[in-house]
Protein backbone atom coordinates (compact mmCIF):
# COMPACT_ATOMS: atom_id res chain seq x y z
CA UNK A 1 0.00 0.00 0.00
CA UNK A 2 1.09 3.42 -1.06
CA UNK A 3 1.61 6.14 1.94
CA UNK A 4 -1.47 6.86 3.71
CA UNK A 5 -2.78 10.52 2.65
CA UNK A 6 -5.12 12.75 4.70
CA UNK A 7 -9.38 11.55 4.55
CA UNK A 8 -10.13 14.13 2.57
CA UNK A 9 -7.49 13.40 -0.75
CA UNK A 10 -8.83 10.18 -0.52
CA UNK A 11 -12.53 10.76 -0.25
CA UNK A 12 -11.75 13.02 -3.35
CA UNK A 13 -9.62 10.50 -5.11
CA UNK A 14 -12.20 7.65 -4.97
CA UNK A 15 -14.94 10.38 -6.16
CA UNK A 16 -12.68 11.21 -8.99
CA UNK A 17 -12.43 7.08 -9.68
CA UNK A 18 -16.51 7.07 -9.63
CA UNK A 19 -17.21 10.15 -12.10
CA UNK A 20 -14.37 8.21 -14.24
CA UNK A 21 -16.01 4.92 -14.40
CA UNK A 22 -19.35 6.43 -14.54
CA UNK A 23 -18.79 8.31 -17.48
CA UNK A 24 -17.15 4.94 -18.91
CA UNK A 25 -20.38 3.25 -18.55
CA UNK A 26 -21.90 6.37 -20.48
CA UNK A 27 -19.66 5.18 -23.36
CA UNK A 28 -20.60 1.60 -23.50
CA UNK A 29 -23.16 0.48 -26.62
CA UNK A 30 -26.10 -0.94 -25.96
CA UNK A 31 -25.15 -4.34 -26.66
CA UNK A 32 -22.35 -3.88 -24.79
CA UNK A 33 -23.96 -6.19 -21.68
CA UNK A 34 -21.29 -7.87 -20.24
CA UNK A 35 -19.26 -4.84 -20.44
CA UNK A 36 -21.87 -2.74 -18.16
CA UNK A 37 -22.54 -5.57 -16.05
CA UNK A 38 -19.01 -6.07 -15.08
CA UNK A 39 -18.73 -1.95 -14.67
CA UNK A 40 -21.89 -1.31 -12.99
CA UNK A 41 -20.29 -4.11 -10.25
CA UNK A 42 -17.29 -2.41 -10.12
CA UNK A 43 -19.14 1.03 -9.48
CA UNK A 44 -21.42 -0.63 -7.11
CA UNK A 45 -18.54 -2.13 -4.91
CA UNK A 46 -16.65 0.70 -5.27
CA UNK A 47 -19.61 3.05 -3.39
CA UNK A 48 -20.47 0.57 -1.18
CA UNK A 49 -16.70 0.64 -0.03
CA UNK A 50 -17.06 4.36 0.05
CA UNK A 51 -19.83 5.02 1.80
CA UNK A 52 -18.86 2.67 5.17
CA UNK A 53 -15.53 4.68 5.40
CA UNK A 54 -17.52 7.58 5.60
CA UNK A 55 -20.21 6.55 7.56
CA UNK A 56 -18.08 4.93 10.20
CA UNK A 57 -15.13 6.69 10.50
CA UNK A 58 -15.11 10.40 8.40
CA UNK A 59 -18.27 11.20 9.16
CA UNK A 60 -19.02 10.77 12.95
CA UNK A 61 -14.98 12.28 13.49
CA UNK A 62 -16.44 14.94 11.55
CA UNK A 63 -20.43 15.52 13.63
CA UNK A 64 -17.88 15.35 17.04
CA UNK A 65 -15.74 18.22 16.21
CA UNK A 66 -18.05 20.52 14.42
CA UNK A 67 -21.72 21.47 15.01
CA UNK A 68 -22.36 23.23 12.22
CA UNK A 69 -21.96 20.23 9.98
CA UNK A 70 -24.52 18.47 11.40
CA UNK A 71 -27.04 19.21 8.93
CA UNK A 72 -24.93 18.73 5.97
CA UNK A 73 -23.80 15.03 8.14
CA UNK A 74 -27.77 13.67 7.97
CA UNK A 75 -28.20 14.88 4.63
CA UNK A 76 -25.60 13.21 3.74
CA UNK A 77 -26.15 9.88 5.48
CA UNK A 78 -30.07 10.13 3.78
CA UNK A 79 -28.21 10.83 0.49
CA UNK A 80 -25.86 7.17 1.31
CA UNK A 81 -29.06 5.40 1.89
CA UNK A 82 -31.00 6.04 -1.06
CA UNK A 83 -27.41 5.29 -3.29
CA UNK A 84 -27.68 1.82 -1.12
CA UNK A 85 -31.10 1.44 -1.95
CA UNK A 86 -29.87 1.79 -5.90
CA UNK A 87 -27.13 -0.38 -5.50
CA UNK A 88 -28.96 -3.43 -4.50
CA UNK A 89 -31.43 -2.72 -7.21
CA UNK A 90 -28.19 -2.68 -9.86
CA UNK A 91 -26.74 -5.90 -8.16
CA UNK A 92 -29.91 -7.87 -8.51
CA UNK A 93 -30.48 -7.06 -12.21
CA UNK A 94 -29.21 -7.76 -15.43
CA UNK A 95 -28.12 -5.14 -18.13
CA UNK A 96 -30.99 -6.79 -20.42
CA UNK A 97 -33.69 -5.84 -17.81
CA UNK A 98 -35.85 -3.09 -18.06
CA UNK A 99 -35.01 0.05 -15.94
CA UNK A 100 -31.40 -0.92 -15.36
CA UNK A 101 -29.49 1.75 -18.07
CA UNK A 102 -31.92 4.17 -16.08
CA UNK A 103 -31.00 3.18 -12.33
CA UNK A 104 -26.96 3.48 -13.12
CA UNK A 105 -27.48 6.68 -14.64
CA UNK A 106 -29.62 7.62 -11.67
CA UNK A 107 -27.26 6.47 -9.33
CA UNK A 108 -24.76 8.58 -11.57
CA UNK A 109 -26.32 11.84 -10.87
CA UNK A 110 -27.21 10.90 -6.91
CA UNK A 111 -23.67 10.69 -6.69
CA UNK A 112 -22.54 13.78 -8.67
CA UNK A 113 -24.97 15.84 -6.26
CA UNK A 114 -23.60 14.09 -3.59
CA UNK A 115 -19.82 14.96 -3.96
CA UNK A 116 -20.79 18.20 -5.27
CA UNK A 117 -21.96 19.13 -1.53
CA UNK A 118 -19.23 16.80 -0.03
CA UNK A 119 -16.38 18.80 -1.69
CA UNK A 120 -18.09 22.04 -1.64
CA UNK A 121 -19.41 22.39 1.31
CA UNK A 122 -18.54 19.52 3.98
CA UNK A 123 -14.81 19.72 3.14
CA UNK A 124 -14.13 22.84 4.04
CA UNK A 125 -15.82 22.42 7.34
CA UNK A 126 -13.72 19.36 7.77
CA UNK A 127 -10.76 21.03 6.89
CA UNK A 128 -11.89 23.99 9.65
CA UNK A 129 -12.54 21.90 12.21
CA UNK A 130 -9.24 20.67 12.10
CA UNK A 131 -9.50 17.40 12.02
CA UNK A 132 -6.13 15.13 12.42
CA UNK A 133 -6.76 14.53 8.40
CA UNK A 134 -3.88 12.13 8.34
CA UNK A 135 -4.70 10.06 10.61
CA UNK A 136 -8.61 9.90 9.76
CA UNK A 137 -7.21 8.92 6.38
CA UNK A 138 -4.70 6.22 7.68
CA UNK A 139 -7.58 4.73 9.58
CA UNK A 140 -9.88 4.99 6.90
CA UNK A 141 -7.33 2.79 4.26
CA UNK A 142 -6.88 0.30 6.84
CA UNK A 143 -10.96 0.14 6.92
CA UNK A 144 -11.14 0.03 3.40
CA UNK A 145 -8.68 -2.43 2.90
CA UNK A 146 -10.39 -4.31 5.79
CA UNK A 147 -13.67 -4.30 3.88
CA UNK A 148 -12.43 -5.35 0.52
CA UNK A 149 -10.80 -8.36 1.79
CA UNK A 150 -14.11 -9.50 2.31
CA UNK A 151 -15.98 -8.14 -1.15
Amino acid sequence: MNKPTDAIAMLTADHKEVKTMFEEYDGLGDRANASKKKLADKICTALTLHATIEEEIFYPALRAASKEAADLLDEALVEHAGAKDLIAQIQEMDPEDELYDAKVKVLGEQIDHHVGEEEGEMFPKAKKAKLDLAALGAEMAARKDELAATM
